[in-house]
């Protein structure tokens, strides 16, 4: 795979950490995204011996978006692979749920990737070629008791990517997504071993993924010889959903 830039957004811990370290390995130029100076810094010092850079990114914000990509596309001539793993999660059952946390759940998390995604596709389509790669998840195929607003999101951005795929496919631009399962995080370390246990107990495998596993899959998915999948759902949760 010849070296590519590669925009990750939601870089600095965690899932989007693992992509944008494993992309940088493979010898790409990699911009990690944060929410703040202080995670754009972190993006910056541990892609620092790659040539990497983080960068302070509001995902919800178009105005912020188009800074980004007129900055990328004047230093860098554009990129050639987009992940979209920024997100949060706001989790409550419905009928205690906030209309704000519905909202701000439903536009990081969705909205955002039609954001990006759209800014993104405008030089991918000029350059006939291009990586679009969703961070979904388990959830948006299964659901889960108290992340209706999550599993929305997820199961959204799983067809929106069918749909821009067909969409843009003749263009030489392929869009796909990786959907996880239960991943081994700082987030989960706080976990009690109980319900860890429980929890793995629909997981055929018997344990949690490593963030490394979820970006191995991208990797992939970005890379030659995924030139003839597009439109896909790459389940990466241990046959925890089949």
């Amino acid at each position: 795979m010849s070296r590519k830039i590669v925009l990750v957004t939601g870089a600095s811990r965690g899932i989007g950490k693992a992509i944008a370290q494993r992309f940088a390995a493979e010898g790409h130029f990699v911009i990690g995204t944060a929410t703040s100076e202080k995670g754009a810094e972190a993006i910056a010092e541990y892609l620092s011996e790659s040539g990497g850079i983080g960068r302070v990114l509001d995902v919800c914000s178009d105005e912020a978006i188009d800074k980004l990509f007129e900055e990328i596309d004047s230093v860098y001539g554009g990129i050639n692979v987009l992940v979209n793993n920024a997100g949060i999660t706001k989790d409550g059952l419905l009928m205690r749920m906030k209309d704000e946390d519905w909202a701000s759940v439903i536009d990081t998390n969705l909205s955002s990737i039609y954001r990006m995604s759209r800014r993104a596709v405008r030089g991918m389509m000029k350059a006939r070629q291009g990586r679009i790669i969703n961070i979904t998840s388990v959830v948006g195929q299964m659901g889960n008791a108290g992340q209706s607003n999550y599993a929305a999101t997820k199961a959204g951005a799983e067809g929106f990517s069918r749909a821009l795929a067909r969409e843009i496919g003749s263009r030489g631009v392929t869009v796909n997504c990786v959907a996880p399962g239960f991943v081994e995080t700082d987030m989960t370390e706080e976990l009690d071993e109980r319900l860890i246990s429980s929890m793995l107990d629909a997981v055929p495998l018997g344990r949690m993924a490593q963030p490394e596993e979820i970006a191995a899959a991208v990797s992939f998915l970005a890379s030659d010889d995924a030139s003839y999948i597009t439109g896909a759902v790459l389940a990466v949760n241990g046959g925890m959903y089949m």
